[in-house]
């Protein structure tokens, strides 16, 4: 897959999943199994502000030439991504998060962003023409 397209692809799913949590924090947490709280809806909507910038972002920055900064960008968003997967498994293990199925499907989708933007990152040039 060519790297405009993965990046395109990421971004929409970004911008899909932190609309959706922006405007309807208390259903995004109700999926989780986690009672709604006016402190928690706040923190889901700022966290949804940050994943839309990010995902702006990366559709701003998706079709640009090989530079130290877009891999910088990539490899931020690997981080994102490494650093955002074990928070709902460690709260799903203390009990905070009671629906596993609440977290599968985003624990995998981190890994599988974090590998494909560490793919990317590691070898542009290679990874853009793919």
């Amino acid at each position: 897959m060519k790297r405009h397209v993965f990046l395109t692809i990421a971004a929409l799913i970004a911008l899909t999943v932190a609309t959706l949590a922006l405007l309807w924090p208390a259903h995004l947490l109700h999926g989780k199994g986690v009672a709604p709280s006016a402190a928690a809806e706040v923190w889901i909507r700022e966290v949804s502000v940050l994943l839309i910038a990010l995902a702006v972002l990366v559709l701003m920055v998706r079709k640009h030439d090989d530079s130290p900064t877009l891999r910088a960008v990539l490899v931020f968003n690997m981080l994102v991504q490494l650093g955002l997967f074990p928070i709902e498994i460690a709260a799903y293990l203390d009990g905070v998060i009671t629906r596993g199925w609440g977290i599968v499907p985003n624990s995998v989708l981190h890994l599988v962003l974090a590998a494909c933007f560490a793919y990317y990152a590691r070898s542009p040039r290679q990874a853009a023409s793919a």
